[in-house]
């Protein structure tokens, strides 16, 4: 493909051809960026010519990524991206903030932003012939892929830890993937997925792994460019606000932003603020100790989707934050759960591991970190029906009253 030129390792720098590697860095096992014949898009795309594009999926961004058409028209796959972008009002005057939007990837196919990913990730295995796709996942990743690879009659393989919440393990075996309950942690799962996959020729979609998984993420970066900052041309650098566990959602948006960078068409970086749970801090840890080096931690949250001992994709993670002016900060459990309570007012039904990025953005502008001028975006990043339990323990029981007017007058009391 003339528009993917090579890999570039994100630990030595080493460059690879397209077809030298598939995963990552042969010489350290580093994460591996898509690097992409910048010159020559410009020649034949704006900004102008893109915004005029009637499809409104990840697909209008075909052009900036590298892969082909997949093809795969009327179905989900077709439908990935795009995704609502809301202005509460109320909430951001509780903030006291004059700019603020949620973007809401909740309302993808499967009900989560890793369809971005695994959509991107099809379109590959169609592309090299690879006949099975798999991946370790803590439910979103592996029912992302199990949606898309369904939408394109893809076989699918998911390692999932036990413990991952029964709807997200339901959407695995609707979708048709084969699924392995795994009796023991994401970690232990995601070796497991590597294993196989050199021993069946499976092609791995692991997050943090596989190159494209950021290629798709990049996707939601290039929508709030077009939706927010283009669109408002904005004159001071917008404060994204990301939750993160494997760090490949974070660090996939950094590239996006540095996709439209190079390109020209980026006039300010955001600056990214990536949100951990107070249980699943690796990242954020390495941060405060002004280092890049992440030690790897015992993870204890109830937001399981970013409950990660050692981040796959934790170098770029972090970089996302130091290299555009962010930071990372860190939520308990608590914060998490009065979190998705509150955005339900806003009638936003979030997961624990989006209603973090939330979180996160309460504590921040307590702090002092953000400003009430400061323009700031949440990415909620899964919708609260992949975890109802979660939902419940964030809110009061209803009362059961007996079915008469005195009894009704009773509890309104």
């Amino acid at each position: 493909m003339s528009k993917f030129k090579s890999y570039h390792c994100s630990v030595c720098g080493a460059v690879y051809q397209p077809h030298e590697v598939t995963y990552t860095c042969p010489k350290d096992g580093g994460n591996l960026d898509v690097l992409l014949d910048y010159d020559a898009i410009n020649k034949s795309l704006s900004p102008d010519k893109l915004i005029a594009s009637r499809e409104f999926s990840i697909w209008r961004y075909l052009p900036l990524l590298p892969v082909e058409d997949p093809g795969c028209y009327g179905t989900p796959l077709r439908s990935v991206g795009w995704t609502p972008l809301y202005q509460p009002v109320a909430l951001a005057e509780e903030l006291g903030l004059a700019h603020l939007w949620l973007k809401d990837d909740g309302r993808n196919p499967t009900a989560s932003f890793k369809d971005r990913a695994s959509a991107i990730m099809i379109a590959r295995a169609r592309e090299i012939k690879a006949e099975v796709v798999v991946t370790a996942s803590t439910g979103n990743a592996g029912a992302a892929l199990a949606g898309m690879a369904a939408a394109a009659n893809h076989k699918a393989v998911i390692f999932a830890p036990k413990t991952a919440p029964p709807a997200k393990v339901a959407q695995l075996l609707v979708f048709g993937a084969r699924v392995f309950l795994v009796d023991g942690n994401y970690d232990q799962a995601f070796d497991l997925t590597i294993l196989a996959a050199q021993e069946f020729g499976w092609y791995c979609r692991n997050t943090g792994y596989n190159p494209f998984t950021a290629e798709g993420k990049k996707t939601a970066a290039f929508e709030i460019w077009e939706q927010v900052i283009y669109a408002g041309n904005l004159e001071k650098p917008l404060n994204v606000f990301v939750s993160v566990g494997d760090g490949n959602i974070i660090s996939g948006m950094h590239k996006g932003f540095k996709d439209l960078q190079a390109l020209g068409w980026l006039k300010y970086m955001p600056r990214l603020f990536g949100i951990q749970a107070e249980g699943s801090a690796a990242i954020a840890n390495a941060f405060n100790k002004r280092n890049e080096e992440i030690n790897p931690v015992k993870a204890n949250t109830l937001a399981d989707s970013i409950s990660v001992d050692l981040p796959r994709d934790g170098l770029r993670a972090l970089r996302a934050a130091t290299q555009t002016d962010g930071s990372y900060i860190t939520v308990s459990d608590n914060e998490i759960l009065a979190a998705i309570a509150r955005l339900g007012k806003e009638g936003i039904f979030a997961e624990p591991a989006a209603s973090t990025a939330y979180a996160g953005l309460a504590k921040a502008v307590k702090e002092g970190i953000i400003l009430p001028d400061d323009p700031v975006l949440v990415m909620i990043t899964g919708s609260g029906l992949k975890d109802v339990k979660a939902a419940i323990n964030s809110i009061q029981p209803a009362p059961i009253i007996e079915p008469t007017l005195e009894a009704l007058k009773k509890a309104l009391k």
